[in-house]
C-alpha cells in the first residue's frame, strides 16, 4: 500500500529523475533529499513501489525510474502548484503586448515562447476543419504575380494564404474567379473544398483566362487549409533530450510531427495513458508526454496549446506556463467575457 513514507520516497525519485535523467538509488535519496530512513528501508519501499507499477528498474543501474503509471499518479496527486515563475509570466505577457496581432500570430508566438522556456517542442491544435464550412473568400492582389487570399469559415475562423504565380494574371481574372468560388462553394465543408473544385474546373475554364494557374493555387490552398490545423515550434529541441538519442526513435517522433491527425487521436491509441488535472490534459505514449491546455477564442471556436517532450518533464512548470499562455490568448480576444488576468 502507499504509505506516507513511500509517497515521500516516490516523489523524491520523480523530482530527481526529472532533473538528472539518471536512475535514482537509495544513496542519492539519502544524500540529496535528507530522508531520515535507512538505505535498507528505502530499497525495500522502492521494491514495493516497483511491484505496484509506479517505478521501473533499468538494465544499466540498480536505481529506479518512474513508470507511466507513476507519472500519472504524480500529476494527479503530488504537483506542488507553485504557479508560474514571475520572469516567465512577464515574458509571456510582454509577447502579447501587440495590438494588431491576429489569432494565428498569437498562437505561433505562444508556441515559440513555450518552446524556448521549456526547451521542448510546443504546438497548437486548431479548430477541427471537418466541422467547419466555407463562408467567404477574399483575394487581395499585390501585383500581377502575387496575391493574399483570406478564407473565412462559418465559425468566424480566418486563414490566410499567400499566392505566387509563375506568370502574370490579370486582376479581372482574379476577381471573376473569386466571385465564382464564393457563389458555388459557400457552405461546403473545408475538407470537401478541393474535391468540389474539380467539379468547377470546366466552368472556370470557360470564363477565366488564366484559370489553370488560379485553379492550381486554390486547390493547393484548400488542401493545406484542411490539413494544417496543427502547428509546432522547436521540433529540433527534441534532439537535446537523452530519451531521443536513438535515431530510429527520433525518426518516429519527427514523422508524428508531420501527421496532424496523430495529435487529435493520441489519447485513444493503444498503450496511451491520459488524465485531466487542473484543467490540463496530460497524455503519455511510448515515453512521450503531451501536456495540453485549452483556449477559447469565441463561442464556437477553440483550440489547445501543448508541450511535447519526454515523460521526464517538469510538469508543475509546464502546466503553469501553458495555462497562463492560454489565458492570455483568451484575454486578447475577450473570450467568454473575461477581461482580467
Amino acid at each position: 500500500m502507499l504509505t506516507p513514507r513511500r509517497i515521500e520516497i516516490f516523489k523524491a525519485i520523480v523530482d530527481e529523475f526529472i532533473k538528472t535523467a539518471e536512475p535514482v538509488g537509495s544513496k542519492t535519496l539519502q544524500q540529496k533529499y535528507h530522508l531520515s530512513y535507512s538505505s535498507a528501508t528505502i530499497r525495500n519501499d522502492m521494491q514495493v513501489l516497483e511491484e505496484m507499477g509506479y517505478l521501473e528498474k533499468t538494465h544499466t543501474s540498480s536505481g529506479r525510474v518512474p513508470s507511466t503509471l507513476g507519472y500519472k499518479f504524480y500529476c494527479e496527486n503530488l504537483l506542488e502548484n507553485s504557479g508560474i515563475d514571475k520572469r516567465m509570466e512577464v515574458a509571456i505577457r510582454e509577447a502579447f503586448d501587440v495590438s494588431n496581432m491576429n489569432i494565428e500570430d498569437a498562437v505561433h508566438q505562444s508556441c515559440a515562447i513555450l518552446s524556448e522556456m521549456t526547451n521542448m517542442t510546443a504546438g497548437a491544435i486548431g479548430p477541427d476543419s471537418s466541422t467547419q464550412t466555407l463562408e467567404h473568400i477574399k483575394l487581395f492582389p499585390i501585383d500581377e504575380r502575387n496575391a493574399v487570399c483570406v478564407f473565412i469559415t462559418n465559425s468566424g475562423h480566418t486563414e490566410t494564404k499567400n499566392f505566387h504565380f509563375d506568370e502574370d494574371i490579370p486582376f479581372t481574372d482574379i476577381e471573376t474567379c473569386t466571385d465564382i468560388l464564393n457563389t458555388r462553394l459557400r457552405g461546403v465543408r473545408i475538407t470537401d473544398l478541393a474535391e468540389r473544385m474539380q467539379e468547377l474546373k470546366p466552368h472556370l475554364s470557360a470564363v477565366v483566362q488564366r484559370h489553370d494557374l488560379l485553379f492550381t493555387a486554390f486547390v493547393k490552398a484548400f488542401i493545406r487549409f484542411a490539413s494544417e490545423n496543427v502547428y509546432f515550434s522547436g521540433k529540433d529541441r527534441m534532439l537535446y533530450h537523452p530519451e531521443f538519442e536513438d535515431i530510429n526513435r527520433l525518426k518516429q517522433l519527427m514523422s508524428m510531427f508531420d501527421d496532424s491527425s496523430v495529435w487529435r487521436s493520441l489519447t485513444g491509441k493503444d498503450g496511451a495513458v491520459a488524465v485531466t488535472t487542473k484543467g490540463t490534459r496530460l497524455t503519455w505514449y511510448d515515453d512521450l508526454a503531451v501536456v495540453r491546455s485549452p483556449f477559447k477564442v469565441n463561442d464556437s471556436e477553440s483550440g489547445e496549446l501543448m508541450v511535447v517532450g519526454p515523460s521526464r518533464m517538469d510538469y508543475d512548470k509546464v502546466i503553469a506556463m501553458l495555462g497562463y499562455a492560454a489565458r492570455m490568448i483568451e484575454k486578447m480576444y475577450n473570450a467568454g467575457g473575461k477581461n482580467d488576468e
